[in-house]
């Protein structure tokens, strides 16, 4: 019987029996693992084994087949399993590889071979739970990528400050004490200082909050670093007043030395008593040095006031300045005020005259100059609720001509009616408005008017038509924008405006104008 090499490079056991589609026959499960047989090699006794299997059981050295004892065919030598006895059951393998397969996880629905799946599908299918090598947690194998990103407690991180390398766990243990850990300066509003540089930044941070150098003189204010040069100039006058009972103090100790040959001890100016009757001459030489040590300090305090008197005059040369500043910026103000309030206005002339261009290009857009003009009217529902509600009863159309010299007119309607028509007709009047050549025209207006409510069917047309009353005062030559309206109050009775009315489709109607042009 032929040798197998055991260096194999499959590690894997026996395929699992539920891989199969199909009950197993008891020929391809392995006699070790129970499974289905993986690379299956067939001992000198015939049993079968996955390879996997065979190696790890004949690892320490040959070994009894357990399966012929169970089955009672134990015959020694052939039952003993040795590696140099066993060969590769290419037959049952080829058979196996064949067998209708499915996969295991939940969701997935590959199917195929045997074959197919050790070659295409096992270990490859993204709805495989594995378990991450870092913290054992079972994750999908389509996640693990984002898991070993984003979520596993294990993964190692460095630092975008310091670039150390630590857990993610401990991270906000790493944070706390991270040199390079950006930090907020409360104070100034500074963001990212380095953790190592925030001392630092505090003792020089210009908003940063300390007591004044006259506190030991009893000022008591605090002030931010970077105005303490400010609250110095400011408060020179109070310093003064502070300083002075000192000075005084100091005055009349030394008047006092003077007078009597001895001086107190003054806590902090160095003032030490006389000897006493008794003491050799050369102490007393070593306490004539005191006085000398006063005179020092007084000059000392006599110089500081020096200074400050320069300081108050320099603040006062600057305070004149900034109320100078002061008024020249004003003056800037007051203009920049009357510049801005001259913008407005013109702002607002342009926002006018738009407008009106504005209305013009409208009325140019739906303007004709033959007489004949059509009136679309849409959202006739919530323009008609206006008109019962009177809070638009009435709309007037863009304007229209007879010619591009002739007379302009424009059509006037009431969507609820209007005097014997209200509340049951739509009414429609035809008005004659001032136009910018009604000196060459012919007056009064005496042209036919037609006018029609258009069936959108094109059937039958609402239509009425009137001839001007030369004697009425709407068909004069306008001395105002428009004349008093003229037509027909009751138009078309709102009934036939109800339902499915081929007069109104989508909410919208047309309403035409003709005027005839006969003798013009």
């Amino acid at each position: 019987m032929a040798r197998i090499s055991m260096d194999c490079s499959s590690s894997l056991p026996g395929i699992p029996l539920s891989v199969l589609s199909v009950p197993m026959e008891n020929k391809y499960k392995c006699q070790q693992c129970l499974q289905v047989l993986r690379k299956p090699v067939q001992a000198q006794c015939g049993h079968r084994f996955c390879i996997h299997c065979f190696k790890e059981l004949t690892s320490s050295g040959p070994k009894p087949c357990e399966a012929c004892r169970q089955e009672e065919i134990y015959e020694e030598p052939i039952s003993v399993l040795n590696s140099n006895e066993v060969f590769p059951d290419n037959a049952a393998g080829r058979e196996i590889a064949s067998l209708p397969a499915r996969c295991l996880n939940q969701g997935c629905s590959w199917t195929g071979s045997i074959k197919q799946y050790e070659a295409q599908h096992e270990g490859r299918c993204e709805l495989e739970q594995i378990k991450c090598d870092a913290c054992q947690a079972s994750v999908l194998r389509a996640e693990i990528d984002r898991h070993n990103e984003r979520e596993c407690e294990a993964r190692t991180l460095n630092c975008k400050y310091c670039k150390l390398t630590f857990h993610f766990k401990d991270i906000k243990a790493h944070d706390d004490i991270c040199l390079k850990f950006p930090l907020p300066c409360k104070d100034c509003g500074k963001k990212k200082i380095p953790r190592e540089k925030f001392n630092e930044h505090i003792r020089s941070c210009a908003k940063s909050k300390s007591a004044c150098p006259f506190s030991e003189v009893g000022c008591k204010s605090v002030v931010e670093n970077g105005k303490l040069r400010e609250h110095e100039h400011s408060s020179t006058v109070e310093h003064l007043h502070l300083l002075l009972p000192m000075v005084l103090s100091l005055t009349r100790t030394r008047a006092e030395a003077s007078e009597s040959g001895e001086w107190q001890e003054d806590s902090g100016l160095g003032l030490y008593r006389a000897p006493e009757e008794g003491v050799n001459v050369g102490a007393g030489a070593a306490a004539s040095v005191h006085p000398v040590d006063l005179e020092k300090k007084v000059t000392a305090l006599e110089n500081i006031i020096c200074v400050l008197n320069r300081e108050v005059e320099r603040s006062a040369l600057k305070v004149e300045a900034f109320a100078h500043q002061h008024c020249l910026d004003q003056e800037k103000i007051e203009n920049l005020v009357s510049k801005v309030g001259q913008l407005e206005r013109a702002i607002a002339m342009r926002d006018l005259q738009l407008s009106e261009t504005e209305q013009m290009v409208r009325e140019l857009q739906s303007c004709t100059y033959d007489g004949i003009f059509v009136w679309k009217i849409s959202e006739f529902s919530r323009r008609r609720q206006e008109a019962v509600a009177v809070r638009m009863p009435t709309m007037f159309s863009p304007a229209f001509y007879s010619s591009k010299y002739g007379y302009k007119m424009c059509l006037r309607l009431y969507l609820n009616g209007d005097g014997t028509g209200r509340g049951t007709h739509l009414s429609l009047f035809f008005v004659v408005m001032r136009g910018k050549c009604d000196a060459l025209l012919k007056w009064p207006f005496s042209q036919k008017v037609t006018l029609m409510l258009l069936d959108q069917n094109n059937r039958e047309h609402i239509i009425d038509a009137f001839r001007p009353d030369v004697t009425s005062s709407s068909f004069q030559r306008p001395i105002s924008e428009m004349n008093i309206a003229s037509g027909c109050p009751l138009f078309c009775p709102l009934a036939k405006l109800a339902g499915k009315s081929p007069y109104l489709k989508d909410d919208t109607i047309f309403i035409k104008a003709i005027v005839d042009l006969t003798g013009l």
